[in-house]
C-alpha cells in the first residue's frame, strides 16, 4: 500500500517535497494555508498572520545557477539575481511541469500534528486542518513533512528600546514595510543590519530627507557582484572548501576581510564589527557604501532610548523629528501545531539530526524540511532534505542510534557557539557546501570526483574548480537525471545569456571553461595574502 505524507506548507521547500514524494512512490498531500504557492517569496500587500512577508522590490541574495531546484534549470534568459516576481514564475513552472499543484489542498491551515496511539508500531500521525470556511478535518498519514520555514513570527523586541511607548512616531517591524513612497522627504530609523535592514535603509535613502541606520556591532558587508562582473557566489568551489579546511579560521578570514576592504573600508565607514567575517550570517548589499558616502545614510550605534520624536544613541548623539521607526530585527520559528515533546524550541533552537530528524521519536516519520539558514541558496538545500526523509520514510535508509544522534546535534550545536556571535539569528547555521555534501553523502549522490577525473575529465573539472550548482548531485545514485552532465557543462552560458543584450565585437571566452579563471583568481589571492 502506498504511504500518504502529509506535507505542511506550500512554499519552496514544500513544493520539493512534493516532488520529492512522487519521485519515490509516496503520495503526498500538501496543507498550504492561503490562496496560492511560494510561500515567503509570494509578495501581499497585507501581511497575513504568523508568516512572513517581503518588500515589494526584493531581488535574492544568490544567483540563479546556485539556488535552482537540481534537476530543473532556471531559463536561461532570466537574470542573475532575480526579482520575487520572477523567482514565483519559476516556482510555477516547476509545479507545472512535474504536476504539483494537484497535491495541495489550498487555503487549509493545519492546527494539530498528533501521534497515533499505536505510532510506535505504525509511525502514523492523526493531522487535524481548517479550510477559511471553518471546517475541521482529521487525516491519517503515514509520514508528515513541516516545510513552514524560519520565518513564522517577526520578533519585534520592544522591551530593548526604552521610551518606545513614548515615541510619537510610526514604528513597526520590517514585515510591514512594502514601498517607500509614503515616507517620502521624512527621517527614518532603520534597527538592524542583516539583509532586510540593509535593503530598506538602501531604498528608503532615495526618498528621505535622511536615513540612519542603527546597528549594536556592526557587519562585513558583501555584495552580489564580484571579480570580473560574476555572481559573487559562483566563485566558491570545492578547492577553495579545501583551501579553507587547510587553514587556520582566523587566516582564511582575514583573506576574505582584506578583499571587502579593498572593495570600501569597513572601518572607516564606521561599519566594521568585533566578530570576524564568517563568525556572521553575511549582509549582501551592493548599493549601501554609496549610499553612505553620498550622506542618504548615515551608520549609528544603538539606541539608548526614545523620547517623544527624538532617538538618542548610544554615543549620545540625538536625532530629532524622527517620522519612522523600522525594526529589521528577524525573526522566531515555532511549531504550534506540535507537541513540545516532538519538537521543542527554546531561544530559536530546536534539537533535530542533520537539522531535519527529531532524534528521539520511535519512528522516523516526521521531517522537518528547509529549518536551516544557510551562507548560500535554500531551495537547494531543502530539495536535499526531502531526498533523504523521503527514502528513510521508506525504509532505504536507516538512522543511527539515539544516542549517535544526539551527540551529533551537541557537536554542531558546540561548533555553531565557538564560530558565530551570540544571537538568535545563529542557532541553525550551514554552510552550503559542507552540508550539501553531509546529506548527499547519507542518499548516495554525492559526486564522486576523483572517478570522474579518471572518467570525464571535462565534467570532472567543471565540478571541482567549477561552482557547486546543484546539478552535481544528480549526477549519481538515486534520482539520477540525465540531464545533469550538461546542465553543468552549460551553467557559464546560462550565467551569460541574460546580460548579452547588445552586440559587442570583442570575442568572448568558453562559459564551459571558465573554471581556470576562477583557479587563478583564488590562487593569487592566497599569493597576495
Amino acid at each position: 500500500m502506498t504511504r500518504r505524507v502529509a506535507v505542511v506548507g506550500g512554499g519552496s521547500s514544500g513544493l520539493a517535497c512534493i516532488k520529492c514524494c512522487l519521485d519515490e512512490g509516496l503520495e503526498p498531500v500538501c496543507f498550504e494555508s492561503s490562496d496560492d504557492i511560494g510561500g515567503l517569496w509570494r509578495f501581499k500587500e497585507n501581511p497575513e498572520p504568523d508568516r512572513a512577508s517581503i518588500y515589494h522590490s526584493v531581488i535574492i541574495n544568490t544567483s540563479k545557477e546556485m539556488m535552482c531546484f537540481s534537476d530543473f534549470p532556471i531559463p536561461a534568459h532570466f537574470p542573475n539575481f532575480m526579482h520575487n516576481s520572477l523567482i514565483m514564475d519559476y516556482f510555477r513552472m516547476y509545479a507545472d511541469h512535474f504536476q504539483l499543484t494537484k497535491h495541495i489542498r489550498f487555503n487549509t491551515k493545519v492546527s494539530q500534528v498528533k501521534q497515533r496511539s499505536d505510532f510506535s508500531h505504525s509511525g502514523q500521525w492523526d493531522v487535524e486542518t481548517e479550510n477559511k470556511d471553518g471546517k475541521k478535518e482529521k487525516h491519517i498519514f503515514d509520514a508528515v513533512m513541516i516545510c513552514i520555514g524560519h520565518h513564522c513570527h517577526p520578533n519585534l523586541p520592544l522591551h530593548d528600546f526604552p521610551g518606545i511607548d513614548t515615541f510619537k512616531g510610526t514604528y513597526f517591524h520590517s514585515r510591514d514595510y512594502k514601498t517607500p513612497e509614503e515616507w517620502r522627504n521624512k527621517k527614518v530609523v532603520v534597527i538592524g543590519i542583516g539583509n532586510s535592514g540593509g535593503d530598506l535603509a538602501v531604498e528608503l535613502s532615495r526618498v528621505t530627507k535622511q536615513v540612519y541606520l542603527s546597528t549594536r556591532r556592526g557587519s562585513w558587508i558583501r555584495n552580489r557582484v564580484s571579480d570580473n562582473g560574476l555572481p559573487g557566489d559562483l566563485l566558491y568551489n570545492r578547492v577553495m572548501l579545501c583551501f579553507r579546511k587547510a587553514l587556520p579560521f582566523g587566516l582564511f578570514c582575514s583573506i576574505t576581510e582584506r578583499q571587502l576592504n579593498q572593495r570600501f573600508d569597513h572601518t572607516l565607514y564606521n561599519l566594521k564589527p568585533k566578530h570576524r567575517l564568517f563568525s556572521q550570517h553575511p549582509t549582501v548589499n551592493d548599493e549601501l557604501p554609496n549610499r553612505i558616502l553620498s550622506g542618504t545614510i548615515q551608520v549609528k550605534p544603538n539606541i539608548r532610548r526614545f523620547q517623544g520624536s527624538s532617538v538618542e544613541f548610544d554615543d549620545g548623539s540625538v536625532v530629532e523629528d524622527v517620522d519612522l521607526v523600522v525594526f529589521a530585527t528577524g525573526y522566531r520559528f515555532s511549531f504550534p501545531f506540535l507537541a513540545s515533546h516532538v519538537v521543542s524550541v527554546s531561544e530559536n533552537k530546536a534539537s533535530l539530526y542533520k537539522y531535519v530528524f527529531p532524534p528521539e521519536l520511535d519512528r522516523p516519520t516526521l521531517a522537518i524540511i528547509g529549518l536551516v539558514q544557510p551562507l548560500g541558496a535554500i531551495m537547494p538545500i531543502s530539495e536535499m532534505q526531502a531526498r533523504w526523509a523521503t527514502r528513510v520514510f521508506k525504509g532505504c535508509i536507516k538512522l543511527p542510534s539515539v544516542a549517535a544522534m544526539l551527540k551529533d546535534i551537541q557537536c554542531k550545536q558546540e561548533a555553531m557557539t565557538k564560530r558565530y556571535v551570540s544571537s538568535n539569528r545563529h542557532t541553525i547555521q550551514v554552510d552550503y557546501v559542507t552540508y550539501m555534501d553531509e546529506i548527499a553523502e547519507l542518499v548516495g549522490v554525492r559526486p564522486r570526483i576523483r572517478r570522474l577525473l579518471l572518467t570525464d575529465p571535462r565534467l570532472g573539472l567543471n565540478v571541482m574548480f567549477g561552482p557547486c550548482t546543484p546539478y552535481q548531485y544528480r549526477l549519481r545514485g538515486p534520482g539520477k537525471w540525465a540531464g545533469a552532465r550538461q546542465a553543468i557543462l552549460t551553467q557559464w552560458e546560462r550565467v551569460a545569456q541574460p546580460m548579452q543584450t547588445r552586440p559587442c565585437n570583442d570575442p568572448k571566452p568558453k562559459r564551459s571553461f571558465k573554471w581556470p579563471l576562477v583557479l587563478n583568481q583564488m590562487i593569487c589571492r592566497l599569493a597576495w595574502f
